[in-house]
């Protein structure tokens, strides 16, 4: 496969990378897409570093096995944890995410930012950075969510059980007078309606996803690799959890029907044009 035609790697701890993935998908309508869904060990947000670095090693290497030309981090913990790691061998370009807390400070008016996301991801050197780069005369508040990945895994957006969680982490932000709530994990995207349905029109609710799609689009015309045809690339799906769970989680998410491989070590799986 020539290199503009290869396809671009995107990978998540599970499902949740599917909302970067249809960014990209709307900024790249004729690339090929590969996605990897780690459900069968998400979430990330509390565990230990080397496991996190020892997946994302291994999801790497398994997309590079495909010839991907590029890969795209869809998980903030991995990015906080891994990705420079990654970034000292992997032999394409990655893109990251960040929590979109530099946006989020230049829209607030209230002069209050909430920033909901991973105990992982907010403990990070990274998170610390912008909140000192960001954060002088903004009030940045920094939020945990456990459970809300489980939820998002179990493709339950709107029940009781989620908007209970969400109201437990978000009242306390808008208590203080937040106006402006960071979704700094790409699984909380899809809770982005019962989000706005809590905080009301007057909050602004900030993520990193079309950034993230438009700087993979700068990142492959800088390497010109961008692909050259005229029709829409095709989307695979790869996950890690028992495949009837992944099938369901992902169609519904992703909005249509689609296959799920199983994610198998690099030496095991067949070729993309295998499959």
């Amino acid at each position: 496969m020539p290199p503009n035609e290869a396809p671009i790697g995107v990978f998540d701890s599970g499902v949740g990378g599917l909302s970067i993935l249809r960014s990209i998908r709307r900024e790249l309508p004729a690339e090929h897409l590969s996605y990897v869904a780690d459900s069968g060990n998400a979430p990330y947000g509390d565990r230990q570093v080397a496991f996190i670095e020892d997946r994302a090693t291994i999801i790497t290497e398994f997309l590079l096995a495909f010839g991907v030309k590029a890969i795209v981090v869809a998980c903030n913990t991995v990015t906080v944890v891994a990705v420079e790691k990654l970034r000292v061998w992997c032999p394409v370009p990655i893109v990251a995410m960040e929590p979109a807390i530099r946006p989020a400070s230049g829209r607030t008016r209230s002069r209050v930012v909430g920033v909901l996301a991973t105990s992982q991801t907010l403990a990070s050197p990274n998170v610390a950075r912008l909140c000192s780069l960001y954060g002088n005369d903004v009030r940045i508040l920094l939020q945990s969510c456990p459970g809300l990945v489980e939820q998002v895994e179990r493709t339950d957006l709107t029940s009781d059980t989620t908007r209970s969680l969400l109201l437990r982490y978000i009242s306390p932000l808008l208590e203080v007078g937040a106006d402006t709530i960071v979704l700094g994990c790409t699984h909380y995207l899809f809770l982005s309606q019962l989000i706005g349905e809590i905080v009301g029109p007057s909050v602004s609710i900030v993520d990193s996803a079309d950034a993230v799609a438009r700087e993979l689009a700068r990142r492959l015309g800088s390497h010109r690799i961008t692909s050259l045809r005229s029709q829409r690339g095709y989307e695979q799906f790869f996950s890690s959890a028992p495949q009837e769970q992944a099938r369901a989680a992902i169609s519904a998410l992703w909005g249509r029907p689609v296959i799920v491989h199983a994610l198998v070590p690099p030496h095991l799986h067949q070729t993309a044009n295998e499959l």
